[in-house]
């Protein structure tokens, strides 16, 4: 039997979601390993070869694909725990990437944060200012070479760098990407002076305008290089120790997997590609099921990420924000909160009141409750207090709850409030689903979109427990867990539904009416580079399709909008209708009416999505005959009736397709805990989705 392996590394735990060659699936988790991630990753793999009854090493000599998405990279940037890394750049533009643009201070912060205007502060610097380096040279904006590089300013500013043992160097120079002569002149001399030392040049990451954000990713991708390059090569080597033959496939923020050896060279876009495997999950069920309109919502144990569905395709973003940091990179539209399972239950000193998160218990201590050392309560200490989780088999059964501990450490909180310990839970619970309801809200609301015109789906370990709250806030009528008990390893198997994905861009300013050849001529350009790509990847031509895009706005403005481009050769009322599509698009993000078409209207950037299908099973329905498991009941607090009222708990093993429970209902599975809340109906699809209709 072959089998099919996608490992997603979270904060607190690592997911793994084994498919076989018939679509069964197999799902297990283990404790994420901070110290070293390699650990997590196999530990989860052996979990679920246990459960296969095989032995790691016979499953990844039977693995025929092995996926992986990691926060090795995020993590690195975030704790600012990267490597020595020095920039050489134009000479006069040294001070780029210590500016900032003006927002530097503030970009990426949080509201309560945002507030205190006295206390912004620019981020700890990447890379510092001894560590930057100039010379003479310069490409104009046309990519003429106005000025050859100085070379012996070029070997000065290495033998500088080296000599301050920087482990890494970043090139980055003005208009490199419309002519890269350079700095591919700058990386040679480094590679032949110092053949070990990781560098990366700005056009290789980035190919359209922007000084700060391409020099900003540049410096990020060495910040993070040397330690993701050596993480995703441990595992590689390991699992090929273990038998597995095949390449390893790393999960990207675009929504694609790479190589390795692409991964390797080019980690900044492995930030944030965990979140990315649910979004493309969520867009494949989607699709099987019929929802055009999804608003996906993970709930892990350290944060709350929310991406949207629209009409069928999942929304992208060229621009993130990383401590503080403004840098550009194809991705997923995916935003994040600190608000999971493990987020800190604490009273704000100033106003003494309540708040949840961003700081979270992780994965080590861990949640009060574990019984692991953690000495705060968190949401997850709430959900036990109030019923909602089941202390003796938490997990499917893997270690019990501690609810005496919760109690104690929520008490503390209670007290302090003048509340009862119940009422604090309660309000805990109710403030962190109304974060994620926040969100949500912000996500659909600000792009002109309706969220009750969604289907929510949720997925992740807390997801179940708190969907039906946040989308009845939110005006949502239906709520998905995804294939039951796998909504909790749910990115994990996203990433497994993953295509090999590469993206190109061309910056070139068109100015409408548009020239459809010199679109056709751009395309044609980004189309042979995706091919040659894609065939080095092994991807067989029949497997390979192409995606257009085109960043428009209204000449004067600044923000740009994504349109999409038909395939094939472009004709003049192609071109006529690219503008009438992006009229209508952006009268949907800013409302009707707000198109100025007498403005004139201009393309900054031509984009092409190369993707690769993969092979892989298909998903199956689910045979079921059972009844619906009733296994019991137990004292559940609904803040709905203010109670506590003696709840039916159901086994999600032993659901049949079809079968209607009505809330309030608690449905145990495996990994997972659905809460089904007064004046809702749940039931379980064919498919083995758990659909939740709200009244």
């Amino acid at each position: 039997m072959e089998y099919f392996c996608g490992v997603d590394t979270g904060g607190t735990f690592t997911d793994c979601v084994v498919m076989d060659a018939d679509g069964r699936i197999t799902i297990a988790k283990s404790p994420s390993t901070p110290s070293d991630f390699a650990g997590g990753f196999f530990n989860a793999l052996e979990v679920a070869a246990d459960k296969l009854e095989l032995s790691l090493a016979q499953l990844m000599a039977r693995t025929k694909m092995l996926l992986h998405g990691t926060t090795v990279g995020t993590n690195a940037i975030v704790q600012m725990q990267g490597a020595k890394t020095g920039l050489i750049t134009t000479r006069g533009h040294r001070d780029a990437l210590i500016m900032m643009r003006s927002v530097g201070r503030s970009a990426g912060l949080p509201i309560e944060k945002l507030l205190h205007v006295s206390r912004h502060k620019k981020p700890e610097p990447i890379i510092p200012r001894t560590l930057i380096q100039e010379v003479s040279e310069r490409i104009d904006w046309k990519g003429a070479v106005y000025l050859p590089i100085n070379e012996d300013e070029a070997r000065e500013a290495i033998a500088y760098l080296l000599a301050q043992d920087v482990e890494s160097i970043a090139i980055s120079l003005l208009w490199g990407f419309l002519n890269p002569v350079h700095e591919l002149a700058v990386k040679k001399m480094v590679q032949e002076t110092a053949p070990g030392v990781f560098v990366t040049c700005a056009h290789e990451l980035i190919a359209k305008p922007g000084e700060y954000e391409r020099t900003a990713a540049t410096a990020i991708n060495c910040f993070i290089g040397p330690s993701s390059s050596g993480y995703i090569q441990r595992v590689q080597q390991r699992a090929k120790s273990l038998g597995y033959v095949q390449p390893l496939l790393i999960m990207q923020a675009s929504g694609g997997v790479a190589t390795v050896t692409e991964a390797a060279q080019k980690p900044l876009f492995t930030i944030g590609s965990g979140p990315v495997g649910g979004i493309i999950g969520a867009q494949f069920l989607a699709g099987t099921l019929g929802h055009k309109n999804v608003i996906t919502s993970d709930v892990g144990g350290t944060s709350f990420d929310v991406g949207i569905i629209n009409e069928g395709r999942a929304l992208t973003s060229s621009e993130t924000i990383l401590n503080q940091y403004t840098f550009f990179m194809p991705q997923l539209d995916i935003v994040s909160i600190g608000s999971g399972g493990g987020s800190v239950v604490w009273i704000d000193e100033l106003s003494n009141t309540m708040r949840v998160g961003p700081q979270s218990a992780g994965a080590d201590p861990g949640p009060a409750c574990y019984n692991w050392g953690g000495k705060e309560p968190t949401i997850t200490d709430a959900n036990l207090i109030l019923g909602y989780l089941n202390p003796d088999n938490f997990l499917g059964g893997k270690f019990s709850l501690d609810a005496e501990i919760s109690l104690q450490t929520m008490q503390q909180v209670a007290d302090r409030l003048g509340m009862d310990v119940v009422e604090a839970a309660s309000g805990a619970g109710q403030i962190v689903e109304f974060h994620m309801a926040d969100l949500m809200r912000q996500m659909t609301v600000q792009r002109g979109l309706d969220p009750r015109d969604f289907v929510v789906y949720a997925y992740g370990g807390g997801g179940p427990a708190h969907a039906v709250a946040y989308s009845r806030e939110l005006g949502c009528k239906t709520v998905v867990v995804p294939l039951g008990s796998v909504a909790s390893t749910w990115s994990a198997l996203g990433i497994q539904s993953a295509d090999v994905l590469h993206v190109y861009e061309k910056a070139e300013l068109l100015i409408a009416p548009f020239d459809h050849a010199r679109l056709n001529e751009i395309f044609a350009g980004l189309e042979e580079q995706g091919r040659r790509q894609l065939a080095e990847d092994g991807v067989a031509p029949e497997h390979m399709r192409f995606l257009r895009y085109a960043d428009m706005k209204f000449r004067l403005q600044i923000h740009r909008v994504e349109v999409p481009v038909p395939g094939g050769l472009l004709t003049a009322p192609d071109a006529e209708t690219l503008m009438q599509t992006f009229s209508d698009q952006y009268e949907t993000l800013y409302g009707k009416g707000s198109a100025f078409k007498d403005a004139g209207m201009e393309i900054g950037v031509l984009r092409l999505a190369a993707a690769g299908g993969i092979p892989r099973p298909s998903l199956q329905t689910q045979a079921r005959s059972a009844d619906a498991a009733l296994v019991g009941e137990r004292d559940v607090y609904w803040r709905e009736l203010q109670r506590f009222t003696p709840t039916n708990v159901y086994t999600g093993m032993s659901l049949a397709a079809g079968s209607r429970i009505d809330g309030p209902a608690i449905i145990e599975m495996p990994e997972t805990t659905i809460v089904l809340r007064p004046h809702s109906v749940g039931q379980l699809d064919s498919y083995g989705n758990f659909v939740i209709e709200l009244q």
